[in-house]
């Protein structure tokens, strides 16, 4: 046997055994949580007949997604799970309103098991031999514990693209709400109740906020959330100016005036940028396909012609 062969039989083993382990942990978490559920029955009173209402049963989605948890929980506190969890990704699960204990467990569990998964299904799919069998496992483990990752951070940029998108409507609003006399408190939640229709993201984190200023929190920690999460400094000023509004008082109706000419004069001049981009592109496109079939259209025939004359002379 050479050496690639018995390396690559070694990782094989090694993922086997990290499978075994995994399997266990899932196991083990799963017969904790069934006793937990049997002490949790024993202690709870006795119901009245005909209030108990049989609870549906898991399907197989939610029980995955469980056992995904179960073995985030299992290794968020150690070495490993801090290293696969670093404060990039924590400000990704920000970004998404999943920075909770049981996001954060989904989202380690789910490298791990990709981490395991992946390897294995590489190896008894394409069956590598020498060299590939070592490299195959190593890059499926790559890509498993990256995958994760890499569909977080779509999803951070695609609700980043749809808070540039509302914020414009969302300083109308507050302006429009300004004008009519309510106050700035007023304004965000006749926002957060009667408009989340058309603002569902910021309309969704400005309920939040409300939720945790009735809760006791002060206006701006309420709306830190809406001013870090995202990334967007249009946004930041924004939250700084209904602090300070709500703090000092004072007209707002001019400044948010301005500031929504500023962020349309922005966007159109991001709409003159994509395009000018877009029309050098397509001269990119149209010299690799369009002008090779007008050449041939226009000089076909008389290459053909001059081929034929050619030829007579002979």
């Amino acid at each position: 046997m050479s050496a690639g062969l018995l390396f690559g039989q070694a990782l094989l083993a090694l993922a086997l055994g990290l499978a075994l382990l995994g399997i266990s942990l899932l196991l083990r978490a799963r017969q904790r949580a069934r006793e937990a559920q049997v002490v949790e029955r024993a202690l709870r009173p006795p119901v009245t007949a005909g209030t108990d209402k049989p609870s549906a049963p898991a399907t197989p989605w939610q029980r995955a997604l469980g056992w995904i948890e179960a073995l985030g929980r299992r290794f968020e506190g150690g070495r490993l799970g801090d290293a696969l969890l670093a404060d990039e990704d924590r400000l990704l699960l920000d970004q998404t309103g999943h920075n909770t204990r049981t996001g954060r467990a989904v989202f380690l569990g789910l490298r791990l098991a990709l981490a395991v998964l992946l390897p294995l299904l590489a190896v008894a799919w394409l069956q590598p031999g020498g060299i590939a069998a070592v490299i195959y496992p190593c890059g499926a483990l790559a890509l498993g514990v990256l995958l994760p990752k890499f569909a977080l951070k779509a999803w951070a940029e695609r609700l980043r693209k749809r808070t540039e998108e509302e914020l414009p409507l969302l300083i109308d609003l507050l302006r429009l709400l300004q004008g009519v006399g309510f106050s700035m408190d007023q304004s965000l939640q006749t926002i957060a109740d009667r408009f989340q229709p058309v603002l569902p993201l910021l309309g969704a984190e400005i309920h939040d906020a409300n939720t945790a200023y009735m809760h006791g929190r002060p206006r701006g920690a309420s709306l830190r959330r809406l001013s870090e999460s995202f990334g967007n400094e249009d946004l930041q000023s924004l939250v700084q100016i209904i602090v300070q509004v709500h703090e000092h008082g004072g007209a707002v109706q001019e400044p948010l005036r301005q500031f929504a000419v500023r962020l349309r004069e922005q966007r159109k001049m991001t709409l003159r940028e994509k395009t000018g981009q877009l029309a050098v592109k397509m001269t990119v496109v149209m010299m690799l396909t369009l002008l090779p079939a007008l050449m041939l259209v226009l000089a076909g025939p008389a290459v053909i012609s001059l081929i034929g004359t050619m030829g007579s002379l002979e």
